[in-house]
């Protein structure tokens, strides 16, 4: 059975002694059935450093651990105050909160910086707690202490690698999110929380991880279960109201930590989380938007050149037709009647349908060719976004308010890119030719695209003058136009979007029920045309 030192009985303070002065009551119905020298074992060699010392903190006994956490032998340390452990870096308040606690008969527990025999500081995870004689009086204090700075250098560790985790995040200039397998945020930064307010779609990125499960389908839970990770998934997200329409890319890489919590200490568990990072990418895609839509103006100013110079051709083709009909008439009358007196003017009327005709295959020969243009599934409610923009200036220019109506959800189209795109820019340019005639008042335009299970519609209406009820059967006719005399155009626009609905099976129609103005309803049978070429425009 171990022994205690020679000091610590020549102080004749020993730990017999200490207990002995303290109260039964306090000690417990346990103490006194415990073999005594059990008892004194048991606070030797126990793993936590204890010290006893009188009312003055002056230590009277201390075991072997309190020895290997402080460096001081009983030898050295008995008899000496506790402050000899005491390091400047702690502050006074914490001493004062100490001696007040305990001096009230209360449990005190803190941290202390102390100093080892060495000179080396040392956290001290420190429990005082005043101990009472049989009068209720604190006759003597017990401390129990452990060594804890290593535990708080790699609980600090682990915080500052947040700290500095959270500030690389921060810092970064894209949204950052950390995602777990509930799909619950576990941590993001700023600009991600910029994203809450600016998208009003709720939580980013529940709303963000619908979209790339929807558009990855299968593949998402493929490259999930391999941590594959995805780069460059574009969205782009329509505005609503003052809000303009904004893209974002998404990349995501997939990580597994180990659980710390107390089931998982015997059984190795983990838990799978994505990093997912959504980049605002509008000012490069209305970058490379104002050059694609540079482009479609070179390339719309270059088919309206052609179709310009079609229309006025074919134009000029129906005014010389005109009077060949009544020529070759008059032709036929007199080869009829038989009179040789009218050979000379049959001759001359025939020479003149003759050039007639030489003129009309001239002009003929002259026409431009269309080249035809591959079906493809068209997004129509980007191709009416890209017209808008075509028709930019013009619609500034008249004070024209635009109001655009997009179908979320709306299913592309088959059809040829090309000629939709000059159908629907025929048609806004006609709004905006009605609404610049107008003398005074709001000028509105407002499109709207719409859809069900068979049909893709749009609706393109304007406040304008409208057209008259007996002129609406007439503005599908060749060259016939609602503009005054003079006007630049000889009335084929609405002919030719007439052929390009015609030639994608759909329908065009002029509401009859819309007293406000002008209101087209368009609409295009989602299986209209077949991509094997069959039906190309």
């Amino acid at each position: 059975m171990k022994k205690i030192s020679l000091r610590f009985l020549q102080t004749h303070t020993n730990l017999a002694d200490v207990m002995d002065q303290l109260s039964p009551d306090l000690l417990g119905e346990g103490y006194n059935k415990m073999p005594f020298q059990l008892f004194v074992e048991a606070v030797e060699q126990v793993p936590i450093a204890i010290s006893i010392t009188d009312k003055k903190a002056n230590i009277l006994y201390v075991n072997d651990a309190f020895s290997r956490v402080t460096g001081y032998s009983q030898e050295d340390i008995l008899g000496e105050n506790e402050s000899i452990l005491s390091d400047k870096r702690t502050p006074r308040t914490v001493y004062y909160d100490l001696w007040h606690t305990i001096s009230a008969k209360k449990v005190w527990r803190g941290t202390l910086c102390n100093r080892h025999k060495s000179g080396q500081r040392y956290l001290s995870d420190l429990t005082i707690a005043p101990m009472l004689n049989a009068q209720g009086d604190i006759s003597h204090y017990i401390g129990m202490h452990r060594d804890i700075t290593q535990v708080y250098e790699s609980e600090k560790r682990v915080i500052n690698q947040k700290l500095l985790i959270e500030s690389v995040i921060n810092s970064s200039p894209i949204a950052m999110v950390v995602i777990d397998d509930q799909d619950r945020v576990i941590l993001d930064n700023h600009n991600y929380k910029a994203l809450v307010t600016d998208l009003d779609k709720g939580e980013p990125a529940s709303y963000f991880l619908q979209l790339l499960r929807l558009e990855m389908g299968d593949l998402w839970q493929q490259i999930q279960s391999q941590e594959q990770g995805f780069n460059n998934r574009e969205f782009k997200i329509e505005g609503k109201g003052t809000r303009k329409t904004r893209w974002f890319s998404c990349a995501g890489n997939w990580f597994v930590e180990n659980e710390v919590n107390a089931d998982a200490f015997f059984e190795n568990a983990s838990k799978q989380y994505l990093i997912l990072t959504i980049t605002d990418i509008t000012r490069q895609r209305r970058q490379m938007e104002a050059l694609h839509i540079q482009s479609l103006k070179t390339l719309m100013a270059e088919d309206e050149r052609v179709r310009g110079i079609r229309e006025t051709l074919l134009g000029a083709m129906h005014q010389i037709q005109m009077p060949m009909n009544q020529i070759r008439a008059a032709e036929q009358l007199l080869r009829h009647k038989g009179d040789e007196q009218h050979l000379g003017l049959l001759n001359s009327l025939q020479q003149i349908q003759q050039s007639g005709e030489e003129a009309i295959t001239t002009m003929q020969n002259c026409i431009p060719e269309i080249f035809q243009t591959a079906i493809i599934p068209v997004n129509i409610n980007q191709l009416l976004h890209e017209v808008l923009l075509l028709s930019e200036q013009r619609i500034l220019g008249s004070g024209i308010t635009v109001y655009w109506q997009p179908w979320a959800e709306l299913p592309s189209l088959l059809g040829s890119e090309t000629r939709l795109r000059i159908l629907f820019k025929q048609l806004v340019d006609n709004a905006i030719d009605a609404l610049s005639a107008m003398d005074t008042g709001e000028r509105r335009l407002k499109i709207s695209t719409s859809s069900d299970t068979d049909l893709v519609c749009v609706v393109i209406e304007d406040n304008g003058p409208g057209i008259p009820l007996e002129k609406r059967a007439k503005v599908f006719e060749p060259f016939y136009t609602t503009r005054p005399f003079g006007g630049n155009q000889s009335g084929m626009g609405l002919v030719m979007a007439k052929e390009i609905i015609n030639q994608h099976k759909g329908f065009i129609d002029i509401d009859p029920d819309y007293q406000n103005g002008c209101r087209i309803k368009i609409s295009f049978p989602l299986q209209g045309l077949s991509a094997s070429g069959d039906h190309t425009c």
